[in-house]
């Protein structure tokens, strides 16, 4: 039990501390004090030490997006699908666009959905605003910014 309460105060005690310094110093060797050995997976780490570094950290997980464009393996394809991204990004600035080659079609995809839900909501508010013909929600592997 004291040691569950000195673990405790130490957590206490360095929660103004970096998350990557908290890990160290719970994880040191400590003459007479015991041995702490942390096993997490790494998207625990990426969120943990999101906060530490300058540049935006990325997980890439499974979610939903909205489909606005599927062509073919064209050079007219290609160009439609860069339209459809323009398009979407006058529209809905706040949306991320992705616009891929996945053999054999050009894609255009919105957004990054943890739910469909979500996904739903903004796939009415873009064939409510007309300027789209076919839009569908599709699963994908979603980037979800930290």
């Amino acid at each position: 039990m004291k040691r569950l309460g000195l673990l405790l105060l130490l957590l206490s005690v360095l929660a103004g501390a970096k998350a990557q310094d908290i890990i160290t110093s719970l994880e040191r060797d400590a003459v007479g004090q015991g041995k702490v050995t942390i096993h997490q997976d790494v998207a625990v780490q990426a969120l943990m030490s999101a906060g530490t570094t300058s540049e935006q950290s990325v997980i890439k997980t499974s979610g939903f997006r909205i489909q606005v464009y599927a062509g073919n393996n064209t050079r007219d394809a290609r160009n439609e699908a860069n339209e459809v991204a323009s398009r979407v990004k006058k529209y809905f600035p706040d949306l991320k666009v992705y616009t891929l080659f996945n053999p054999p079609r050009r894609l255009c995809r919105v957004g990054d959905f943890r739910s469909f839900e979500e996904a739903d909501a903004v796939m009415r508010r873009m064939k409510s605003s007309g300027a789209f013909k076919e839009i569908s929600i599709v699963k994908d592997q979603i980037n979800i910014s930290l």
